[in-house]
């Protein structure tokens, strides 16, 4: 293994689990402000003494500013380490910290204070290497479970040469290190129904069921779903919120859908396979939510070859249907990668870990290829 990720990762196995302790600690579901800036600043207690940090709006309004460090050197290289802080826990179901023989215990342990713990550790080792770098940034956003608006961070990145991103890390059928290089594109259809009340018993005819227009919709939406065609398309019903009363006719209602696909411009049909009237009520459908896609394999694959040849073991690249803010930048920066966090399991839900051994193995894999994207700049 190469002197340097080998010292780099011993160094941030030292203190991760400590690290992670911390962070997992403190409770901090979407749209929390103090849980945010609780978490927030225990990571700034965690960076290089020297870093420039600054709190940068977030791109959901009424939450925490997100964070941002930078590092500065006499290099080359432009290096961003991407992660986020928040987790979908509500403060009332949050599980503290435990140790379960290997198993790190905790809310947000592998989505994704794991993977922070380890962009932290990396930041440090990159702040060692000045004569390498131009630049190294640390992104930590606040919203990431439940962004619906754009994001807004993109441009400042223009220029940078890699993104790596730390959600949660894995392993392929022959146990080698697997890294993210790619991603579907996500977004959630949002369905409204508008009927007509009535009492239930009495009268049922003189209401226009809203509830029956919604399962329509649903069925229409699962009607599209195709995960063996060309593009990959997952379209799923997901939450049906509807009625009031048991004896009453539901007026209103709402249907989210999840969908994924290779290409954004497939969940254009899927809307428009949602009829605009069922049974007298009238329904309309939008995306309000729309995260692009991410396909690195080709930019990427030199550089996990030269990173395995530091690490002395392979990286191999894989895909992941779930979404992450490493997408965002992969129309920006020229070399994206995700899934460098640790392995674990259970991701919001009870129980929720991450591996104590991973620490140390992931570290190396981040450094390894920190160091490719180093080499070749």
């Amino acid at each position: 293994m190469d002197t340097w990720v080998n010292g780099a990762a011993e160094q941030i196995a030292r203190t991760a689990q400590q690290e992670l302790a911390l962070l997992v600690a403190v409770s901090s579901p979407s749209g929390d402000v103090p849980g945010a800036d609780a978490a927030l600043a225990i990571v700034r207690t965690l960076l290089p003494t020297d870093a420039d940090v600054q709190r940068v709006p977030c791109s959901t309004a009424g939450y925490a500013d997100d964070l941002l460090a930078r590092v500065q050197g006499s290099g080359r290289a432009r290096i961003l380490l991407l992660g986020h802080v928040d987790t979908v826990v509500a403060h009332d179901a949050h599980e503290p910290h435990r140790a379960n023989g290997d198993q790190l215990v905790g809310s947000g342990s592998i989505d994704m204070k794991g993977g922070d713990v380890l962009a932290l550790g990396v930041l440090r080792a990159l702040a060692a290497r000045r004569q390498d770098i131009d630049e190294v940034a640390l992104l930590f956003v606040t919203d990431e479970e439940w962004r619906v608006g754009d994001f807004v961070h993109g441009p400042r990145f223009a220029g940078y040469d890699a993104c790596l991103c730390f959600e949660a890390g894995e392993l392929d059928a022959g146990g080698n290190d697997a890294v993210i290089v790619q991603r579907k594109a996500a977004g959630t259809v949002r369905v409204t129904a508008e009927g007509r009340s009535a009492h239930s018993g009495s009268n049922p005819d003189a209401g226009v069921n809203a509830l029956l227009a919604l399962a329509a919709a649903a069925q229409a939406v699962a009607a599209c779903h195709d995960p063996r065609g060309a593009d990959r398309l997952t379209a799923v019903p997901t939450v049906l919120h509807c009625g009031g009363a048991f004896n009453v006719v539901p007026a209103d209602g709402e249907l989210l859908c999840d969908v994924r696909a290779d290409r954004l411009a497939a969940f254009d049909h899927v809307v428009a396979a949602i009829p605009t009237e069922v049974g007298g009520a009238r329904l309309q459908a939008e995306q309000v939510r729309r995260w692009p896609g991410m396909d690195h394999r080709g930019s990427m694959a030199p550089v996990l070859e030269e990173a395995g040849a530091l690490l002395g073991r392979p990286i191999v690249p894989a895909r992941r249907g779930g979404a992450s803010d490493a997408s965002h930048f992969a129309g920006i920066v020229p070399l994206c990668v995700d899934g460098l966090g640790p392995l674990g399991g259970l991701a919001h839900a009870p129980g929720e870990y991450v591996l104590a051994a991973s620490l140390r193995r992931r570290a190396e894999v981040a450094l390894a290829i920190a160091a490719a994207v180093i080499a070749r700049v």
